[in-house]
């Protein structure tokens, strides 16, 4: 153990510890930008310079451990003074227009700002200029070069964690900036819209394609019926950004707020999870009893991160993709055939828009291959912070609401469609009803349960029927490429592989609300979704009622002709950037 003062206080920390950690021990807060634990510990933005005894120099404490006996200040003059210029040199190359910034009062550098008093900056103000600069308005993901503070946390995100290597840093001296790497523009990239950067920007530099007018201009068009649909993962984090706890915000809570934005029907993506499943494990078996499982996998296919990557890095791999569709894009195809006809519109009239935790969704449901006679299957993707700033742009405040249903028929879901949203879950689902369908027999809701999160990835082998089935599930892109490499070089086999693109599962998701404090929430936003599953009265997918009526009423059964057409699709259908025709 080391002995220390920080502050006047004495501290006793394991050896290794850092400064900026010892000061949290003692309940001392110390400002930073770029630090992120195991993953970005480079000391970029130096906010978090304190002043040590017997040091000539100002000592960064994110990146320095401390040594016994020594004594830290982190609010002398010496060290306030540093800090305030240090921030004050970051702002002077940053657009400081908060009032039009997306991450305005849930941005760290405004609150440093704030907190130091800075009410002018006393340097020349540099901001990026020129091609390099500008961004396209069309990509699920945007840019913008003039409020990027170089903290690094973008870069490294990409590449330890997603190991996508993305973004890069360009020029040098006072013209450094981060950009997209090798100087490509970012659609001919090999982004897989994973929105990881994102949520890990302290500032607005990163953030999604906004399409709220958009949706304020379909709620508003007479001649369309607005059909909203609400991801599993969206329910565990909606409220979080409204500041409502976990038991006010429910998902019945939200469905009222989607009414007083002036949605006409509200469903839940968990319906749509639940046919995914049924439609999913129904493959799994054929694909297992046609042998073709005996020497690669069937991957999961619901994440359109996931489907991005593989396409982009390994797209020899794509045909071990699952052919079904994401559970926003059956949800949307089916509310443009089985719920038009059951009320009698026109689909072409009908307007889909999902909430989901994701940015890629955004460019899911602009696939040529994820649409039909009617159109898209899904009109337009939003995501949860998307939805946040629709409730506030009409001053709507969800604790107020009294909780309503979800409409019918497309309301009625199964905990099995709830456990989607955390990683391994997919997996889960899938296996209870593959377990039933070979059995006959509905196995112990719990019986998968070693498919629920880990560390990296995690495995498991089950014999149902007599067959054994060897399993796996990963979340996070840089697992994802570890796993794949693994299979390649034969170091591994399985049967089914779930696979996330984001960390803790879509719960984590790049279109989540941003914690300012750096909490990894995917965890705590899982367990919320198992707790539902837990209590749920129905578990199993193939046990949902309007599941089952519409088998019964329009589809005939799972990987039927009808089912194929509205509910499957070929990934060979489009190309991500260098893959080969």
């Amino acid at each position: 153990m080391v002995n220390l003062t920080i502050n006047g206080q004495a501290v006793t920390v394991p050896q290794g510890t850092t400064i900026l950690e010892a000061a949290a021990t003692a309940g001392i807060s110390i400002p930073h930008l770029c630090y992120l634990k195991g993953i970005n510990e480079i000391a970029a933005c130096r906010v978090c310079c304190v002043e040590v005894e017997g040091e000539h120099a100002m000592v960064t404490a994110c990146n320095n451990p401390v040594r016994d006996g020594m004594v830290v200040h982190t609010n002398s003059p010496r060290a306030r003074s540093t800090r305030r210029v240090n921030v004050e040199l970051i702002l002077s190359q940053h657009d400081c227009k908060c009032a039009t910034c997306v991450r305005s009062g849930n941005c760290r550098l405004q609150t440093i700002a704030n907190d130091l008093g800075i009410l002018s900056v006393p340097y020349e103000t540099q901001l990026p200029t020129g091609q390099r600069a500008a961004w396209t308005t069309t990509y699920p993901l945007y840019r913008d070069a003039q409020k990027c503070i170089k903290c690094m946390r973008c870069i490294q995100i990409c590449d330890k964690v997603q190991s996508l290597n993305i973004w890069d840093l360009a020029g040098t001296g006072g013209r450094t900036t981060i950009d997209v790497s090798h100087n490509r523009v970012i659609k001919d990239s090999e982004c897989a819209l994973c929105g990881q950067c994102i949520t890990h920007c302290p500032v607005g530099a990163l953030r999604e394609r906004d399409d709220t007018q958009k949706a304020f201009d379909a709620l508003a068009d007479p001649e369309k019926i607005t059909v909203v649909q609400i991801a599993p993962a969206v329910r565990a984090a909606w409220g979080e950004a409204l500041g409502l706890p976990r038991e006010l915000a429910t998902v019945n809570r939200m469905a009222a707020a989607l009414r007083a934005l002036g949605f006409d029907y509200v469903f839940d993506t968990n319906f749509s999870a639940d046919l995914t499943i049924m439609e999913e494990s129904a493959e799994l078996i054929a694909r297992l009893k046609k042998g073709e499982l005996d020497h690669a996998p069937m991957f999961t296919s619901c994440c359109p991160g996931w489907v991005r990557f593989l396409k982009g890095q390994y797209p020899q791999l794509q045909g071990r993709l699952s052919t079904a569709k994401s559970p926003q894009q059956m949800f949307g195809s089916v509310a443009k055939s089985w719920f038009a006809q059951r009320i009698g519109v026109n689909p072409k009239k009908i307007f889909c828009v999902s909430i989901m935790p994701c940015v890629a969704k955004k460019a899911e449901c602009e696939l040529p291959t994820m649409a039909t006679a009617a159109g898209p299957d899904v009109d337009l993707a939003l995501t949860t912070r998307e939805f946040v700033r629709m409730v506030r742009a009409d001053k709507i405040t969800p604790e107020t609401l009294q909780e309503e249903g979800l409409d019918s028929p497309m309301g009625v879901f199964t905990g099995a469609g709830v456990i989607f949203g955390a990683t391994g879950g997919v997996m889960e689902a899938a296996l209870r009803t593959a377990a039933y369908t070979l059995t006959g027999e509905e196995p112990d809701p719990d019986a998968f349960r070693a498919m629920r999160p880990g560390k990296g990835r995690w495995e498991a082998t089950y014999t149902i029927a007599g067959v054994p089935l060897h399993c796996a599930a990963v979340s996070g892109l840089g697992e994802a490429r570890a796993l794949i490499e693994d299979l390649l070089a034969g170091r591994a086999h399985y049967h089914f592989v779930e696979v996330m693109a984001c960390p803790g599962g879509c719960v984590g998701g790049g279109g989540q609300p941003i914690s300012m404090e750096d909490r990894e929430l995917a965890d705590q936003r899982g367990q919320v979704l198992y707790g539902i599953d837990r209590v749920q009265p129905l578990r199993f997918s193939h046990e949902n009622p309007q599941v089952k009526a519409l088998y019964e009423d329009y589809l005939g059964e799972p990987n039927s002709e009808l089912a194929e057409q509205l509910l499957h699709t070929d990934h060979r259908g489009w190309k991500m950037p260098g893959e080969e025709d």
